[in-house]
């Protein structure tokens, strides 16, 4: 007799576990007519299996053994929101090879074992599918699979971390410092105690190392991402990114130039006039850019119960509608393209610096010649006093050079004696 419900072995019941239960059940006559099928939630691992719950009727199938999970033949696909590497990655390979579906909401885990969790996934013909694991609620893993799947992606830029979003976009409104707006992000729940992996962009190099393999189709690893925080970034340096039309954003950046590829994340001075600028507190947004739709902008809430719930329940009636359609398996594709990394002489960007020199004639003329000599042009150049005379303050926007020469010409200028203090560099994107 034909299937007429898929049983749902669930693994985490906390905040996301709790969205996903509360959707399928506040949606079952939806996505009855979806899928054609019931969805049915089977067993729920959790770790204290006394605890009360936010719905109790779930209670009495929750389980503290995986293996009620694993080696049950009537559940049909895993959905795993305990978060953490290492288990979840056992768990995730050990119902691949019992030929169960997964649906997951792990950034951290795909970001470092994505390549093999897909390579296990093609060879059981099983569907794996993680579009919550980036941006929350914004399907944009989708878009990349499916809605550019005849497109050649040749850059993806985004805020994919709330927390960091947050943070910059009230020392922008309110002209406040790093270190207060920090703690007021962790009294109101956006940030965590230890903010170490938001602020410094490691949760965001995760997504963008995950947003580059599915765009590039190559096997990104974290390692591969440049990665700097926001922790340095001050209120001064807004406020003169302001004034010279800019947005400082916590931008992942993703882009391939050939088959050469860089992905990094860090603060960015943002054009004003590109739409990412104008993306504020906790949402996300991903611009992509491909070869014959041009450029593309998707937004929403980045995080959250229902969001990222929502994410995750998408990805479930997918593998369900693939199970009625006998094409399991076909959905996500592990990497297949050679993994070919810029070096830093073929990474172009605008650059903004903002230093502390000598305050006497011809300094200007002698920073000018140092980046000439690398062939950096200025775009704009600020020049005030700071220091109440003592010393000037200069403020440089560079057009387009590579990384490499900006680097060399940063280390030249801690040894000049006309230099006192590099305050900041940042990347310039948009305003061409």
């Amino acid at each position: 007799m034909e299937k007429q419900t898929v049983r749902v072995g669930l693994m985490g019941f906390g905040t996301v576990g709790t969205g996903v239960v509360r959707i399928i059940q506040a949606h079952q006559e939806d996505l009855q007519k979806q899928t054609g099928l019931g969805i049915e939630i089977s067993k729920i691992l959790v770790q204290n299996a006394e605890k009360s719950r936010s719905i109790p009727s779930m209670e009495k199938i929750v389980t503290t053994d995986v293996h009620d999970i694993l080696d049950d033949e009537g559940i049909d696909v895993v959905v795993e929101v305990i978060g953490g590497i290492s288990q979840a990655k056992d768990y995730i390979l050990a119902a691949l090879d019992r030929g169960k579906h997964v649906v997951t909401a792990n950034k951290d885990l795909m970001a470092l074992h994505g390549g093999e969790i897909l390579q296990k996934a093609e060879e059981k013909g099983c569907d794996v599918f993680y579009e919550a694991s980036v941006a929350g609620g914004i399907p944009i893993l989708r878009a990349l699979v499916e809605g550019f799947s005849s497109d050649r992606i040749t850059k993806m830029m985004g805020i994919v971390n709330g927390t960091t979003n947050y943070i910059l976009s009230k020392m922008s409104q309110e002209g406040a410092d790093y270190a207060e707006v920090l703690k007021e992000a962790q009294a109101l729940g956006y940030a965590e105690a230890d903010p170490t992996s938001d602020v410094e962009g490691f949760d965001a190099a995760r997504k963008m190392a995950i947003l580059a393999t599915l765009g590039f189709r190559v096997p990104m690893k974290l390692e591969d991402v440049d990665v700097k925080g926001i922790s340095r970034v001050s209120k001064e340096d807004i406020a003169y990114g302001k004034k010279l039309g800019y947005e400082v954003k916590l931008l992942g950046l993703a882009r391939r130039d050939g088959e050469a590829i860089e992905v990094s994340v860090q603060p960015t001075m943002v054009a004003k006039s590109h739409p990412l600028a104008s993306v504020n507190g906790v949402f996300n947004a991903v611009y992509v850019h491909g070869e014959a739709v041009g450029e593309t902008m998707f937004y929403g809430p980045g995080a959250g119960e229902l969001p990222t719930a929502t994410a995750v329940v998408s990805d479930l009636v997918t593998v369900v509608k693939n199970m009625k359609l006998g094409v399991n398996g076909r959905g996500m594709v592990a990497p297949y393209k050679e993994k070919i990394l810029k070096e830093d002489s073929q990474k172009l960007s605008k650059y903004f610096l903002r230093m502390v020199v000598a305050d006497k004639r011809g300094v200007l003329a002698q920073i000018t010649q140092l980046l000439a000599e690398k062939n950096i042009s200025l775009e704009q150049v600020v020049q005030q006093p700071y220091n109440n005379g003592q010393q000037a303050e200069i403020i440089l926007v560079t057009h387009s050079a590579a990384k490499g020469d900006m680097d060399a010409v940063l280390t030249y200028m801690e040894e000049m004696d006309i230099v006192h203090e590099i305050k900041s560099c940042y990347r310039v994107e948009g305003g061409e």
